[in-house]
């Protein structure tokens, strides 16, 4: 049987659109709601089974996390919440922190972690959540997380391809994002950021893959120096044109994007309204302020 032990996840980025915010608390951390992204993350990596998590961070930001990881709380402090909502690691999962020393885009992070991961892995987007279960922090951990990179690895173990984790989103969204082209559960083509008139469908790639254990040798046939941004884009039709790039429908989850201010706004207040000890109070407080404007 096919195992998935490492998960990287992808930090590295500026957060310029974040600012000046993202000056003091990088976006991968920033709550939502109550819940900081990266434990988010972290327990949806769990859920799929994977032995290690890699964070590739920004210089700035390893200081920032390592810290943050090495914080343990006292047994006394909100007695209330499970331990897992304040020590987001449960202790069979090992965090290794890989400094990218100059942001690079995808395919240059993902290359700060492939030498230390022996096999398939899965790569998350530290800026995008999937939320299948909009839960408070009394059900923090892998058992109530999402399963998106679970379904990816389920996938892989059936048909030995690498995946991707895709989502519907309306023709609005569509130039904010990858957009793929794809038939019978396998990708075609990928169109960076398309204007709608050139978009071959409604579907993103939403910020979950699982890759093949030659990875790093086929990302350095496209250096970052050469391709910029477009790295990845071009590492993905390589797959897609020799061991074939699957698709995994991500249409049940909700894709919470932490890149700007307005969409994380209203990652926000959906969140709130979705969740059972929030929602009433809310909604009420939101109907109070419609009526008054």
């Amino acid at each position: 049987m096919i195992e998935v032990n490492d998960a990287i996840i992808l930090a590295g980025g500026r957060g310029t659109r974040m600012l000046p915010s993202s000056s003091y608390v990088p976006k991968e951390i920033m709550p939502l709601i109550d819940t900081p992204i990266i434990n988010h993350l972290i327990w949806e990596a769990c859920k799929a089974g994977v032995e290690r998590i890699h964070l590739v961070v920004s210089p700035a930001k390893k200081d920032i996390l390592s810290r943050v990881f090495n914080n343990k709380w006292h047994e006394n402090i909100r007695q209330d919440l499970p331990r897992v909502a304040l020590d987001p690691v449960p202790n069979n999962v090992e965090i290794l922190l890989h400094e990218q020393g100059n942001p690079g885009g995808v395919g240059d992070a993902i290359l700060c972690a492939t030498k230390y991961i022996d096999g398939p892995f899965l790569v998350l987007l530290g800026d995008n959540l999937l939320i299948e279960n909009h839960v408070s922090p009394q059900k923090s951990g892998p058992m109530d997380a999402s399963n998106g990179c679970k379904l990816l690895v389920d996938h892989y173990k059936l048909t030995g391809v690498p995946c991707a984790g895709i989502l519907e989103v309306a023709d609005s969204e569509i130039n904010k994002y990858g957009i793929v082209e794809f038939e019978n559960n396998l990708i075609k083509n990928i169109i960076e950021k398309p204007d709608i008139k050139d978009a071959p469908s409604n579907y993103i790639l939403c910020g979950r893959y699982l890759l093949p254990p030659d990875s790093e040798k086929i990302l350095n046939l496209y250096p970052s120096k050469e391709y910029g941004e477009l790295q990845s884009i071009v590492f993905f039709n390589h797959l897609i044109e020799n061991f074939g790039f699957g698709t995994v429908n991500m249409n049940n989850f909700t894709l919470y994007d932490s890149g700007d201010p307005i969409n994380w706004l209203k990652a926000q207040i959906d969140h709130s309204l979705k969740r059972n000890d929030l929602e009433k109070e809310m909604r009420e407080w939101l109907n109070d302020r419609i009526l008054i404007d």
